[in-house]
């Protein structure tokens, strides 16, 4: 199975329709998709429908990525650390609602160490998730002394690890975090790192071995889907329709290398 997540671009505030925009997808290939559950980033109210709009066009859920504007004060002491636990807890229940299986958390930034404040607001939501079965994913970014420090600290079955291969080649190339974490790998972010913003490249157009990621990818024994989470900004040139068709081609090659 593949999938691609669904805010990839074309247009500031989506001038492509999400009902149109997942009935491409499917058209173009894919099996499933990634959604943005926010109305950040230009995406606007309406975004709870993407579940139904999704399923219509024949597509399945992989995950939602939760928001990421207030991600730095998860520790924090303070209203501003209260609305981030909030907000997550407030996924854990949508994800039950709308059955979506697995959440990706972006964890705090390594200059923002996750305390002991921040462990208890992480684990009233784990809890919260292991009522309702659903899983949380934790992304690796610049984040990977919190990010060990948390899958250390919950060891449950529904707290795990989404690789990101842009970030891991930015962030931390030097550490082997598929071999690290691999054990509890719930979700893949997929992307190279060239372009004008160094990231969320389509595969094969940056400077990311491919064919090692993989292998260690397969290597885990993940057992779902390749997921692909680019971004347009340096395929303007290209249709939506044509950017599809594109990353689908890169998305089976990726997905053939997982059963090499």
């Amino acid at each position: 199975m593949v999938g691609i997540y669904d805010c990839f671009g074309y247009g500031g505030s989506f001038d492509v329709p999400f009902e149109e925009r997942y009935r491409l997808i499917k058209m173009a290939g894919f099996d499933c998709v990634m959604l943005w559950w926010s109305d950040k980033f230009g995406r606007g109210a309406g975004y709870q429908e993407d579940v139904s709009l999704a399923k219509k066009a024949g597509l399945e859920i992989e995950n939602m990525h939760t928001p990421v504007h207030g991600q730095n004060f998860l520790s924090s002491d303070d209203l501003e650390g209260e609305n981030v636990y909030e907000t997550y807890f407030r996924c854990v229940e949508d994800c039950a609602v709308f059955h979506i299986p697995t959440m990706v958390i972006h964890l705090p930034a390594d200059q923002y160490p996750v305390n002991e404040l921040g462990l208890k607001r992480l684990e009233k939501i784990i809890h919260k998730a292991e009522d309702e079965e659903i899983q949380i994913a934790f992304e690796n970014l610049s984040n990977i002394n919190n990010l060990d420090r948390v899958l250390n600290a919950f060891q449950s079955k529904f707290v795990g690890y989404c690789y990101d291969s842009c970030h891991h080649q930015n962030y931390a190339p030097d550490i082997d975090l598929l071999n690290k974490y691999g054990n509890r790998l719930m979700a893949l972010h997929l992307q190279d790192n060239g372009g004008k913003h160094n990231q969320h490249q389509l595969p094969f157009d940056g400077d990311i071995d491919w064919k090692d990621v993989m292998r260690k990818i397969t290597l885990t024994g993940y057992q779902g889907a390749t997921t692909l989470e680019p971004m347009n900004w340096d395929y303007e040139d290209l249709s939506i329709q044509e950017f599809l068709a594109c990353a689908y081609q890169r998305v089976k090659r990726l997905d053939d290398m997982r059963n090499l």
